[in-house]
């Protein structure tokens, strides 16, 4: 498996957008890091990654101003938060696919950037306990931590969706957060059919197949099964006419 096309492409959008960075942080910092990538082109899918992106530098900046001192990027892909908001007392760690971190830290030495507040942490999230790759990382589960789960959950069987939530509950102290994007789709219709439709019509879907596209119901019961309680849900097509209605979820969390 080679590094993530589908992260290639969302970072390469991302370098075109306008964003906050703090005051030691690095405004062109998604630009170098996705030097030669192609962004996504269509016009709905830009103003939704637009939306997403904001939402999660929004919390991540929130969570900065709280004082919470780690920040968990889970799929990270070719993040650039810990480059653009890099802040006092506060550690990132990234845990994404072997063969993206290796590319990934290829990128990041050859920027020649200081990367003392970030781990990049090789991680099949299938087949590892996020959890025990955090541990061995240095992650301080008594702490409070941001966890971030941006564009991940819907490359992941449901079965493995749990689990990964589970697993960072348990690193998770009480003013702990969780945030995170879901693709959802409305009641009634069968999930299998759907995510069945919308892969036929994504060009690498072959190499990256969509696999969990729930109802909104279903994935406040999952969230609550993994002992998460969602405390703030928003439809980003509410910011954005481009963005259809009732197709992408931008949820935070808190652990019960």
């Amino acid at each position: 498996m080679a590094a993530s096309t589908s992260s290639q492409v969302v970072a390469a959008f991302r370098a075109q957008l306008r964003r906050p960075h703090t005051l030691r942080g690095d405004p062109e910092a998604q630009a170098r890091l996705s030097a030669g990538m192609l962004p996504v082109r269509s016009e709905g899918m830009r103003a939704a990654l637009a939306a997403r992106t904001h939402f999660i530098d929004t919390q991540v900046l929130d969570a900065i101003d709280l004082g919470i001192p780690q920040i968990v990027i889970l799929g990270a892909g070719y993040d650039d938060r810990a480059l653009r908001f890099p802040s006092p007392g506060v550690r990132f760690f990234e845990l994404d696919h072997p063969n993206t971190q290796q590319d990934k830290l290829r990128r990041l030495r050859q920027m020649r950037v200081d990367i003392s507040n970030l781990r990049l942490i090789p991680a099949d999230f299938a087949r590892e306990d996020a959890s025990d790759r955090l541990a061995e990382h240095g992650h301080d589960a008594v702490q409070p931590t941001l966890f971030v789960c941006e564009g991940l959950l819907v490359y992941l069987e449901r079965s493995s969706i749990e689990r990964l939530l589970a697993s960072i509950c348990r690193r998770a102290d009480v003013d702990s957060r969780l945030v995170a994007s879901l693709a959802v789709h409305p009641e009634g219709l069968d999930s299998d059919s759907v995510i069945e439709r919308v892969n036929a019509r994504r060009p690498n879907a072959k190499a990256e197949p969509w696999k969990t596209i729930l109802p909104v119901a279903e994935y406040h019961d999952l969230f609550a099964h993994s002992g998460w309680t969602l405390i703030e849900t928003i439809d980003p097509s509410v910011t954005d006419d481009r963005i259809p209605e009732g197709r992408t979820l931008l949820i935070s969390a808190v652990p019960e």
